[in-house]
């Protein structure tokens, strides 16, 4: 893969300066609209032809009609301009539509350039800025050579800027590709599918949750790079409402809006007919007193539209308005239909269908929750543990038992982990949900761990995993022969961490016995019962740790189930009480 290894400077240039001046003084810029939905002709005219390429494939076959449409909207006032070079990435990857494949043999950097030049000679001394368009599907293995040759098309003929539009997710790739573009010395723009619900399709379907912070702290990045504005695109209007004044909260970037008021079906391009210019400016009035800079168009929004918007917007200032209900929508994502007479509900009266779930993310390099913490989380979601009591998450990972001890009602929750990465995806979740303000979290290693203050409800799903002694092991700690290292440090802990009239909940597998366990907290002066227990089937961890599981079996009462060759732990919740008169 090519790497860029030569960073230019900055290219200046007066549309670019004027967009950023206008910025600057608070005047609202105005981008283009959908240039592929003006092209209608063009479409009909290959209905077989992928919709990734249609509107690429006119700069090869209708040059003057994109011209034209490019044309209108400079005629109405648009503040830039964007090519019609966005399906460019979608043709260049291995399993993309081949532009090349259309009718003649084409090469997409004369594409690209016949683009820069229709947008160049559209915009002539009007002084719009002109942005080079390309898709998200730059962000692949490929990505990194395109924009190699991007480069050098771009040290012949630049853009005012690169707007890379209609992404999704932020994989850790997507840095490096912003980076790339950014070392062309041409101003970048992004633009994501996302409204306040997390990743959000054309139809306005949602795919995953917010992840809470992370999009923001994504921005934040995205700012440090040096990109030159945020936006939103290609989601319907309906769902534009409160992203401007969420990403604020973690940016100082320009932000921007531009959603579709159209898709392309079998049956061609559909449209949102009953939205006209005048109710456009009316919602883009809505966006600019959230605080949108930048407002414009994408699928199926014409130059009526972007025309009538220019109008309401003039003379405008960016506002900090936020929707009524911002928190609570942004903490539980969309709205679920109410509950009705046959809703299945526990002795609570909660509804269980859909189960509610914490809404988690697990980032790169945390430990997934297992059935083992699933099962310690049935048993607080059950029984309502932690309303108004200190509690602590011992080994929090996600943080799904940190979360839900806050759901409900802790007074406060301590979440500990020796990852520090599992700590920050504990903070990140509990704003997800809501509960931040009743959540901390600390890097803490159990062994040297000395309590300095007691809780009222401990809860655990510690690791617990058998070691063969003969595998090499670059570590301070002690093998882990019987897979307990963790749950006898936490039960030599407990006397300094659990207050008096304090519970603790400790999730124990099978396969590390029985005997110990309750030898241990006797002498620690606690008692113990099972309280709930569910089966923990053998990942590959626990099968390539067979034999070892083996060895502790024979040398004392651990067990397992084996069940059709399919082999399952028991995983057991206990609950841990002081013993009456014991010192605490």
């Amino acid at each position: 893969m090519a790497k860029l290894t030569i960073e230019r400077e900055r290219q200046a240039s007066g549309g670019y300066d004027r967009v950023e001046h206008a910025i600057a003084a608070g005047r609202c810029v105005v981008l283009d609209g959908g240039t592929a939905t003006e092209l209608p002709a063009v479409a009909a005219d290959r209905p077989g032809l992928d919709d990734r390429l249609w509107g690429t494939s006119a700069l090869v076959d209708a040059p003057a009609e994109v011209l034209a449409v490019h044309r209108r909207y400079v005629e109405i006032g648009c503040d830039v301009i964007s090519t019609n070079t966005w399906g460019l990435p979608s043709a260049l990857r291995r399993d993309g539509p081949q532009l090349w494949s259309m009718s003649r043999p084409v090469h997409w950097m004369d594409v690209a350039r016949r683009g820069l030049r229709l947008a160049r000679e559209a915009v002539a001394d009007a002084g719009c800025a002109v942005a080079f368009s390309i898709n998200g599907d730059i962000d692949t293995r490929e990505g990194l050579d395109t924009v190699e040759l991007l480069s050098r098309l771009f040290d012949e003929e630049p853009p005012d800027l690169i707007l890379l539009e209609t992404l999704s997710l932020v994989r850790d790739s997507t840095y490096a590709t912003v980076e790339a573009l950014l070392a062309t010395g041409v101003p970048v723009w992004l633009s994501f599918r996302r409204c306040r619900h997390g990743v959000c399709g054309v139809f306005g379907q949602h795919w995953g949750g917010p992840e809470g912070d992370a999009f923001g702290r994504a921005a934040r990045r995205f700012e440090e790079l040096g990109v030159g504005a945020l936006l939103v695109n290609c989601i319907p209007p309906d769902h534009v409402a409160g992203i401007v004044p969420w990403l604020r909260d973690f940016t100082d970037l320009p932000l921007g809006v531009y959603p579709n008021l159209g898709y392309l079906s079998d049956d061609g391009w559909r449209f949102e007919t009953e939205v006209g210019g005048d109710e456009f400016a009316a919602l883009a009035l809505r966006w600019r007193e959230e605080g949108a800079q930048i407002v414009g168009g994408c699928c199926g929004t014409g130059p009526e539209h972007v025309a009538a918007a220019r109008r309401a917007l003039a003379g405008t200032e960016a506002g900090q308005r936020r929707p009524d209900g911002d928190v609570a929508i942004a903490a539980t994502g969309p709205a679920r239909p109410a509950p009705d007479r046959r809703s299945w509900t526990d002795d609570r009266g909660r509804d269980l269908f859909p189960l509610p779930f914490p809404d988690l993310i697990c980032e790169p390099g945390v430990f997934v929750p297992t059935q083992g913490s699933f099962l310690v989380w049935r048993h607080l979601f059950r029984e309502g543990i932690g309303r108004g009591k200190r509690c602590l998450d011992i080994g929090c990972g996600t943080g799904l038992l940190t979360v839900q001890l806050a759901l409900n009602g802790a007074a406060h929750v301590h979440a500990i982990d020796l990852d520090a990465r599992a700590t920050s995806n504990t903070l990140t979740n509990a704003f997800r949900n809501g509960v931040a303000d009743s959540v901390t979290a600390a890097r803490v290693d159990l062994f040297p761990w000395v309590p300095e203050e007691r809780y009222d409800v401990i809860v655990a799903s510690l690791f617990q995993l058998p070691v063969d002694p003969y595998q090499q092991v670059t570590t301070h700690r002690p093998l882990d022969y019987w897979g307990r290292n963790l749950i006898d440090q936490l039960i030599a802990k407990l006397p300094e961490a659990l207050a008096d009239g304090g519970v603790a909940y400790v999730m124990q597998l099978s396969i590390i016995g029985r005997q110990r366990t309750v030898e241990q907290l006797e002498r620690a002066g606690f008692a113990s019962r099972i309280v709930d227990f569910g089966f923990f089937e053998f990942s590959d961890l626990f099968t390539r740790a067979r034999e070892q599981i083996a060895r502790v079996e024979q040398l004392s009462d651990a067990y397992h189930l084996t069940l059709d060759g399919h082999e399952l732990m028991v995983a057991y919740l206990i609950e841990v009480t002081r013993e009456e008169g014991a010192d605490a």
